[in-house]
C-alpha cells in the first residue's frame, strides 16, 4: 500500500511539473538544440528561392516541416500559402503568426556557399530568415503544447513582394477558417543583429504614385521645369537631414534609435519623374513619401496648384495617386504590451524603440491588421564584424544568422506570454 501511494504521488508531481508554464530559460535551452537546423533549413531555402506566384517547392518544404512536427497543416490557401495549427494543452486565446515566402527577381553578387541555384532570383530581402524564425518558433511550442493556454496559427504567406499575398489570403476566406485575436509578424532589418525595434503606429512612410496628365503641348524642356517645382513644393523635411539616405537609418546620431531622428516628420518625392507620352497625352509619374496621414488628403491639391501656377491649367487633365497601398500600422496597445514584455525577459538591450518611419519600404502585413489588431518588427540581421550588412533589396545583402536564434527565442517567449493574457 505504502508503495502505491509513493508511486501515485509520484505521478501526480510528474503530471502537476509537466504542466508548468513554458520558462523562458526553457525556451533559450530549446532553441539553441535545434538552431543548427533551422540554419540548415534557411540555407536550403536561400538556395532555393523563388519569385512570387511560384512558391512551389517552398510551400512542400514548409508543409512538411510542420506536418513532422505534429502540427494540422492546411495548404488550401491562395496560391502556395501554408498555416499550420497548433493547439495548446488548454484553453485560451489564439494567435497569429506571419513569415513570407517569395523571393525578389534579381542577381546581385551573393557573398555565400549557399548561392541561389535558380539564375535572376535571390532571397534578397530575408524571407528564408523569415521562414526559418517561423518554423523555429512552431518548433519550440510545439514541444511544449500541452503547457500551451490557446492555439497558435503559423501563415506562411506567398507574394509579399508584389504586394497581393495578404490581401488575396483574406480574400480567399483565410479568416473564416482561422480567427486569431492578434497577429505577429517580423522583416529582418540592416539593424545590429541581436537587436528587436517595434513602435506603436506607423512603422514606415505612406507611400503613393502619383500620376500627372497633361494634353502633349509641353517641350521636355517644360517638363523637366515643371517636375522640379513639384518635386521642392512637397520638400519638407528638418534641416540638413536626408530621410532618403536609408543607409542612415541605423545612423547612432540621427537613425531609428535617436528621438531626434531624421525619419520623422519629412515629405519628399522622387526628383526623376518617369515621363511617357500616348495619344497626344503626356504622363509624368513619380513616387513621394509622407510621414503624416493627415497631410495626405492635401497632396493632389498642392500638385495641382502648382501646375496651375506654372501656367499648365488648360493642359491639365488628371492627377491622382495610381498606387496608394496601406502602410503597415502597429496596434498601439498591443505594442507597448509586447514591448514591456520582452524588455523584461530579455533586457533593454534587445527591445529597442523605434522613433522614425523607414521610406521606400512596407509590407502587405498591412491588410492583415486591417482584420486583426497586430505588431510588426524589425528583427537586426547585421554584423558589421564579420563584414554583414542586411540592407534589404541592396547589392551584397546578406544576414548574420543568428537573426534566427534572437527571432526564434524571443517570439517564443512573446507568444507564450500573450497566450496566458484574456
Amino acid at each position: 500500500m505504502k508503495k502505491l501511494v509513493f508511486l501515485l504521488s509520484w505521478f501526480v508531481v510528474s503530471s502537476s511539473f509537466a504542466q508548468e508554464p513554458l520558462s523562458h530559460e526553457s525556451i533559450k535551452l530549446q532553441t539553441d538544440r535545434i538552431f543548427s537546423n533551422l540554419v540548415k533549413i534557411r540555407r536550403d531555402l536561400h538556395e532555393n528561392p523563388e519569385l512570387a506566384g511560384n512558391e512551389i517547392r517552398t510551400q512542400k518544404v514548409i508543409a512538411k516541416y510542420l506536418l513532422d512536427l505534429g502540427l494540422e497543416v492546411d495548404t488550401n490557401m491562395y496560391g502556395h500559402g501554408v498555416v499550420g495549427i497548433l493547439k495548446g494543452g488548454r484553453k485560451g486565446k489564439t494567435i497569429a503568426w506571419r513569415s513570407d515566402m517569395d523571393a525578389l527577381p534579381n542577381d546581385f553578387a551573393d557573398e555565400v556557399a549557399f548561392k541561389s541555384k535558380n539564375k535572376g532570383v535571390q532571397h534578397g530581402c530575408g524571407h528564408d530568415i523569415h521562414m526559418a524564425v517561423g518554423l523555429g518558433i512552431a518548433e519550440v511550442l510545439v514541444k511544449n503544447k500541452a503547457s500551451l493556454n490557446g492555439t497558435v496559427y503559423f501563415i506562411f504567406q506567398p507574394e509579399e513582394e508584389t504586394f497581393i499575398g495578404a490581401k488575396a489570403m483574406i480574400n480567399d476566406g483565410l479568416f473564416s477558417k482561422i480567427k486569431p485575436d492578434e497577429i505577429y509578424g517580423l522583416h529582418v532589418s540592416a539593424l545590429p543583429v541581436g537587436q528587436i525595434m517595434v513602435k506603436p503606429n506607423e512603422m514606415f512612410a505612406y507611400q503613393k504614385r502619383v500620376k500627372i496628365q497633361l494634353k502633349n503641348e509641353l517641350s521636355k524642356e517644360e517638363a523637366k521645369a515643371l517636375t522640379k517645382k513639384i518635386h521642392s513644393s512637397l520638400y519638407r523635411v528638418s534641416s540638413s537631414s536626408k530621410p532618403w539616405e536609408i543607409q542612415l537609418m541605423i545612423d547612432p546620431k540621427m537613425g531609428l534609435k535617436k528621438a531626434n531622428t531624421i525619419f520623422k516628420d519629412y515629405l519628399f518625392m522622387d526628383e526623376n519623374f518617369s515621363t511617357h507620352t500616348k495619344n497626344n497625352t503626356l504622363s509624368l509619374q513619380a513616387y513621394l513619401y509622407e510621414t503624416d496621414s493627415t497631410k495626405l488628403k492635401d497632396l493632389i491639391p498642392k500638385i495641382k496648384q502648382v501646375v496651375e501656377e506654372s501656367g499648365y491649367k488648360d493642359q491639365l487633365l488628371s492627377i491622382s495617386f495610381v498606387q496608394d497601398n496601406p502602410t503597415v500600422i502597429n496596434d498601439e496597445k498591443l505594442t507597448n504590451a509586447a514591448s514591456k514584455t520582452l524588455q523584461k525577459i530579455y533586457g533593454k538591450e534587445v527591445m529597442i524603440a523605434d522613433h522614425g518611419q523607414v521610406p521606400y519600404f512596407n509590407d502587405d502585413f498591412a491588410y492583415f491588421q486591417q482584420k486583426i489588431p497586430g505588431v510588426y518588427f524589425f528583427l537586426g540581421g547585421s554584423n558589421p564584424e564579420k563584414g554583414i550588412v542586411a540592407m534589404n533589396h541592396a547589392p551584397n545583402f546578406r544576414v548574420d544568422e543568428e537573426s534566427i536564434r534572437t527571432g526564434v527565442q524571443c517570439f517564443s517567449s512573446l507568444i507564450v506570454e500573450r497566450l496566458k493574457k484574456k
